[in-house]
């Protein structure tokens, strides 16, 4: 298995740079990394199809070769463009909520907005995406599926299949939507208004600036609703 960042993409001076790797603990790395191999898909493909050719071993060209026909299928551009445009909406709030001094109402305020941009893509972002995806697959010459065909599951699972759904439908509701929904749940589960509401409240005990944010009315809201 080759890693992320490992993939050159020439060498010396026709060297253009490698793709950057996803972290597990710095949130704004993972949206950087799918940028980057959006930014460098040509010189990963070429990359992976000069290992191919000239792999030290026949498992090593095996597994590059797979990864090569995985890269370039439509599913994985879908996905890979999904993926960006979600976490192109969320890294500004992640890169905010890491800050060590950031203040509260600031903090809810970007979690709001990245909820009303969320929602704005599940409900008006679906025709502008596909046509993207579809541009990206055309640049790079990778068969781009009949939307309007009937989506069959599986292998051998047509006869057995209820609904009659187009292709277009599939992507549209099974990925897109659902991968979408996933994170306003996740974002709501997180920041459900009850959570949103005792946040803004104790804002009213912020010490900062001498308690500039002092309000006595929160604080009786605040003693009220979630202290009684």
């Amino acid at each position: 298995m080759i890693a992320i960042d490992e993939v050159e993409t020439g060498k010396v001076a026709n060297q253009i740079g490698t793709l950057q790797k996803a972290c597990d603990t710095c949130w704004g790395y993972d949206f950087h990394s799918v940028c980057s191999l959006i930014k460098m898909f040509k010189a990963t493909c070429e990359a992976l199809q000069s290992i191919v050719k000239k792999g030290s071993n026949y498992s090593q060209r095996g597994d590059v070769d797979s990864a090569y026909n995985i890269i370039t299928s439509f599913d994985f551009v879908f996905i890979l463009h999904v993926v960006k445009e979600i976490l192109g909406i969320t890294d500004i709030l992640c890169q905010a909520l890491q800050q060590k001094f950031q203040d509260i109402l600031n903090a809810m305020h970007h979690v709001s907005t990245t909820r009303a941009f969320i929602l704005k893509m599940r409900e008006d972002g679906w025709d502008s995406f596909l046509e993207t995806t579809k541009s990206f697959c055309e640049k790079y010459e990778i068969d781009v599926p009949d939307m309007s065909g009937l989506y069959i599951m599986g292998l051998g699972c047509s006869c057995h299949q209820e609904d009659q759904i187009t292709i277009e439908h599939h992507y549209q509701s099974d990925l897109f939507t659902a991968t979408i929904d996933s994170h306003l749940q996740e974002l709501n589960s997180r920041f459900n208004e009850k959570t949103m509401e005792l946040i803004t409240l104790s804002s009213a005990l912020d010490p900062k600036d001498g308690f500039r944010s002092f309000n006595i009315d929160d604080i009786y809201k605040l003693t009220e609703k979630f202290y009684p």
